[in-house]
């Protein structure tokens, strides 16, 4: 058995790297981990931008740059004249033998005041050796914007792996091969294993690749892919469902996507809902897997309540088994 499902793993490989449609599925979630990584700050990134003279004191430039983002310019107009645009740029420039901070004016209050602290720290001799600053926010330590955004894309790849699976089926069913392993050596328990092997595969890598490329390496991994394999069981579940019982790939596609109306409510349901409403979303396993993948991006939960929201996830997973294995052997036949 496990020789057939890697020959059904390798068709599958072969066919998702040949077809248009597969391929784009494969690569959207690294376009869009690229794109969160263009339109949010990294986790340890600063909004803080000083317009300083090239070459004028470089030592006074490199202490900055632990703080600030620096662009240098040849001369003293330069730098105003950058200071001037329409952005938000300081600059830090010599006048009368001590150096002073220039502002456009409408610059927010707390941008000037750190770079009046970074200047007094200079100025004073502090070394970034010789401190140790802990910012903790409510338990929050990186962007939540791009926290939430990272979250979603997790989920999407689960719902994109569902989306895999849809077209893989289709795919056989075009060339008349579901029907024929009911009188072949491939038992059905292998066929939909084999199936599933590319999805399962899809979600895995594209999850480690998305966590690293939009910075949250230091997350626990094992506990990501955890959390991403159980709700993979539901997505690939549904996916074979739709492309066991669909003619062609739009109707297909149109099926796999009411997936995202469940997802989008749960993450409206744990952001914006208080907490004594929240018990509504507890039916959709989006839910406790947004809540997983929130705790591992934050750093800030335990394996137990990790363990909990897998434990639940599986659980209604294995009901919506139960409700759809009728209609999945059925589409097999």
């Amino acid at each position: 058995m496990p020789r057939k499902i890697w020959v059904l793993f390798e068709r599958d490989l072969r066919v998702n790297t040949r077809e248009a449609i597969p391929l784009l599925i494969i690569i959207l979630p690294l376009v869009i981990a690229i794109g969160i990584n263009l339109i949010t700050p990294s986790i340890n990134d600063t909004t803080v931008n000083i317009a300083m003279m090239k070459n004028e004191n470089t030592e006074q430039a490199d202490y900055f740059s632990n703080f600030a983002h620096i662009e240098y310019f040849d001369s003293l107009q330069a730098v105003e004249e950058r200071v001037m645009e329409r952005d938000s740029m300081l600059g830090v420039v010599k006048e009368a033998g001590e150096y002073i901070i220039l502002a456009q004016g409408n610059e927010a209050e707390a941008v000037l005041e750190y770079a009046k602290l970074i200047k007094t720290l200079y100025e004073t001799g502090a070394k970034l050796e010789d401190s140790h600053t802990e910012i903790v926010e409510f338990g929050r330590k990186i962007p939540q914007l791009k926290k939430l955004m990272v979250n979603v894309l997790l989920l999407l790849n689960a719902v994109l792996a569902g989306m895999l699976i849809a077209l893989n089926i289709l795919e056989e069913k075009a060339e008349h091969t579901v029907s024929a392993i009911n009188v072949s050596p491939v038992s059905r328990t292998a066929f939909i294993l084999g199936k599933s092997l590319a999805g399962i595969a899809f979600t895995l890598v594209l999850t480690i690749a998305c966590i690293y490329i939009t910075g949250f390496h230091e997350a626990d991994i094992i506990k990501v892919l955890l959390v991403v394999l159980a709700t993979a069981v539901l997505s690939l579940m549904i996916g074979f469902l739709q492309g066991v019982n669909s003619s062609d790939v739009m109707e297909a596609a149109g099926s796999v996507k009411l997936m995202f109306l469940p997802l989008a409510g749960s993450i409206v349901g744990y952001e914006l809902v208080g907490k004594a409403w929240q018990a509504l979303f507890y039916w959709s396993p989006f839910y406790w897997a947004y809540k997983a993948n929130d705790m591992i991006l934050s750093q800030n939960g335990t394996w137990l309540e990790l363990m909990t929201c897998i434990v639940i996830i599986l659980a209604i997973s294995a009901v919506v088994y139960v409700l759809m294995a009728p209609r999945i052997r059925k589409g097999l036949q």
